[in-house]
């Protein structure tokens, strides 16, 4: 059964369908948003072997033409060349302002080609097929796009509303356990933030989630989505209460920067990371009782998710230096950085009020995990 969560944007509201077999029905469901019959694909090059075939051969049994750009897998594609590429190619197939351009993929696909949307000829349509956990709980969903820069994650970019978003929860099953897993990590982070009996959900059914179970994923997806659009039409650009949306992610942006974004750290699994450090560091200003991080990291730990810096693999920067990448956020207001901290499970809000000593001996800690 096809579950749909609505988001009600005015002039841009779009739907989120999620359910089985919709790469299969992706003509019949694109097709009422199209002005003509053809389409441009961006994809990459590990989900194309897996899924493309499939999309293009849905779209061209109603009559809907496709090119495909297939582009290298990795977070180092969020980046000026890759993007130049995207846009080249688009133009190159005549992309009208009309148009539909189709981002199929996880994250990484999802942000870069959102924001070539989004700046190719003042602005053209989007459809979001997220093929990870990740990017169906989050990335594709609530219009933020863009690329790195050398300075930090995600500075350079643009709010650009997809048109429709297709979280088929088949294509699921083709993850390696470790991707699923760092997508989870931004599942969990939903409960964390606003909703205490997901989260109690979560530590039923997370084992079952991770097992395959499709019933439970679907649910997982749903409830995260309905969070997330929610959140997204109370504040659209992170005025307010979207800046919740990044509990954990202060933390996690200044390890991936640590780790120049390569797959010693998958950005799930540094927003786990992330969650832990922040429910931590809540509990040593007193905000919240030591019984919610202890709680975090022992359901973190039960899924088999990174919890701790030395959980990474390889040397990383001292804690100042982490501190020092936090500071290039794009939290930070007036020189001042937002941390999203918590009261509790459920519980969590934006303070400029956190010390930076704590900070420190939160990580410090933290990267002497492992020798513990």
């Amino acid at each position: 059964m096809t579950q749909v969560v609505h988001v009600p944007l005015g002039n841009r509201a779009y739907d989120i369908h999620i359910g089985h077999g919709l790469l299969d029905q992706a003509g019949a469901l694109i097709g009422p948003v199209l002005p003509r019959a053809k389409v441009a694909i961006v994809t990459d090059s590990n989900v194309a072997p897996l899924h493309a075939q499939r999309l293009t051969e849905a779209l061209q049994s109603l009559g809907i033409a496709s090119s495909t750009l297939t582009l290298p897998a990795g977070e180092a594609t969020k980046s000026w060349p890759h993007l130049s590429e995207t846009i080249d190619f688009l133009l190159t197939e005549k992309v009208e302002r009309r148009d539909v351009v189709i981002a199929l993929g996880g994250g990484v696909i999802g942000d870069l080609v959102g924001f070539a949307a989004a700046i190719l000829r003042r602005g053209v349509r989007f459809i979001q097929i997220p093929t990870s956990l990740l990017a169906q709980v989050d990335s594709s969903v609530g219009g933020k796009t863009g690329i790195n820069a050398a300075q930090g994650k995600n500075l350079i970019g643009a709010f650009h509303q997809p048109s429709l978003v297709l979280a088929d929860i088949d294509v699921l099953d083709t993850l390696a356990p470790r991707d699923f897993l760092a997508g989870y990590g931004e599942v969990v982070k939903y409960g964390l933030l606003g909703n205490a009996p997901f989260f109690e959900w979560l530590e039923q059914n997370g084992a079952a989630l991770v097992a395959g179970d499709h019933a439970a994923r679907s649910e997982a997806v749903r409830m995260s989505c309905q969070m997330k659009a929610d959140i997204v039409v109370r504040d659209e650009t992170e005025q307010g209460d979207r800046a919740l949306l990044n509990l954990g992610h202060t933390f996690c942006h200044a390890l991936e920067a640590a780790t120049g974004y390569s797959d010693r750290l998958l950005h799930g699994e540094g927003v786990a990371i992330g969650c832990a450090l922040a429910f931590e560091t809540s509990a040593r200003l007193g905000l919240c009782s030591q019984e919610a991080p202890s709680r975090v990291r022992a359901h973190l730990t039960a899924m088999g998710i990174k919890t701790d810096i030395s959980d990474i693999d390889g040397a990383l920067p001292d804690p100042m230096a982490l501190v020092a990448l936090m500071g290039q956020d794009k939290k930070v207001i007036s020189g001042q950085l937002n941390f999203i901290m918590a009261r509790d499970i459920g519980q969590a809000f934006v303070t400029t009020d956190v010390s930076q000593a704590v900070v420190l001996s939160v990580l410090e800690e933290s990267m002497a995990a492992r020798a513990v």
